[in-house]
């Protein structure tokens, strides 16, 4: 994996994507309701900015469906020369299909996914498991890649692994270009043991939650901490972060120091926060989960926005007072009985 330019990258080889991907989960379920023709429109604002990777996910009510219709509607010549659209998407079996997934079920997941995108392969399958105590993991993950060799997927990732388990398909001889994973000022569980194994494998990390549902914006500065219950999915999943990073008055010590080298900048608290994850060893690019095109100026001007070392300071001796979260990733969320798990929706891929 190499820079190709500040606003993409090669994350594979004649596999390039662009630093800043469009998310989907915001136009899934639980976060209001979504204008279709709006959403479309709102895709190709994002593509024609140079913004032109899309994730993804089979058990995102409807969202497949959506990027379809706007891949069947996008012209080529809108289309900056060199810089192809590319959408990301997983393979998430319902964790009540585990024990019994079969070739079969994976390769109709598959298809359907390639239906309800319109595609002949899937550009790139990030691969989820809940449960490492069922077996069939490794298996399932090769016979992705049989499908990948059989030409229905071009590239095969994960999301959400730890290390342990992301090591042990690496040296089963399945080829991860990329890992999905929380990285963010707010969750820094990827550092240190994730970040190395990555970097030593080639395999780029995608990091989602950069702004924290929202939290790392001026919206939240100087506010009341809010109570129970939140606006939508993603206040409800990062509010319970933050309370691992240290609680709210912690919170707003960063955004005061987020606020303070935005201004120096001229820039926005999400734009500062998203350039420190793009900033950060073997991160290949940021998701950013939008709804709407309405901060796509602030979120582009990350791209060109270069920290200083007083800005890294000043954002390092909050951080260094924080008191998580902590441990491998996505440890906190597979615990179904704790306050992250249950939250979780872990069998959307039968019902969608």
């Amino acid at each position: 994996m190499s820079p190709h330019s500040a606003t993409h990258i090669d994350l594979a080889p004649s596999y390039r994507i662009s630093r800043l991907i469009k998310g989907g989960w915001q136009l899934a379920g639980g976060h209001g309701t979504i204008d279709r023709a709006q959403a479309i429109a709102d895709m190709q604002a994002f593509a024609e900015a140079g913004i032109t990777t899309f994730d993804c996910a089979d058990i995102y009510t409807g969202v497949e469906e959506l990027i379809g219709e706007f891949l069947r509607q996008w012209r080529p010549g809108h289309q900056r020369a060199g810089e192809q659209l590319r959408v990301h998407t997983k393979f998430v079996p319902d964790l009540g299909a585990l024990a019994s997934l079969t070739a079969h079920d994976i390769r109709r997941i598959i298809d359907r996914s390639r239906e309800r995108l319109g595609v002949r392969a899937l550009d790139l399958v990030q691969f989820h498991w809940w449960d490492y105590d069922i077996p069939g993991l490794l298996d399932t993950a090769r016979y992705l890649d049989a499908l990948r060799q059989e030409g229905k997927i071009r590239h095969l990732a994960v999301t959400n692994f730890d290390s342990v388990h992301l090591r042990a398909l690496l040296e089963g001889g399945v080829p991860i270009v990329s890992h999905q994973l929380q990285y963010s000022l707010l969750d820094r569980r990827a550092a240190g043991t994730m970040t190395a194994l990555c970097r030593a494998h080639g395999v780029g990390m995608l990091a989602f939650g950069s702004l924290s549902g929202g939290f790392l914006s001026e919206k939240w500065l100087g506010v009341e901490e809010p109570s129970e219950p939140l606006e939508n999915r993603s206040l409800t999943k990062y509010k319970l972060i933050i309370e691992e990073f240290g609680g709210w008055a912690l919170f707003q010590e960063l955004l005061r120091a987020l606020d303070a080298i935005a201004r120096q900048h001229q820039v926005r608290i999400g734009t500062v926060a998203i350039r420190w994850v793009l900033d950060q060893p073997g991160v290949a690019a940021a998701i950013i989960g939008a709804r709407h095109a309405g901060h796509l100026g602030a979120t582009r001007a990350a791209l060109s926005l270069q920290l200083t070392d007083d800005d890294r300071r000043s954002l390092d001796a909050v951080l260094a007072r924080a008191s998580g979260p902590t441990g491998e990733v996505y440890h906190l969320e597979r615990d179904r009985t704790g306050r992250h798990g249950r939250i979780m929706r872990y069998n959307l891929s039968t019902a969608h």
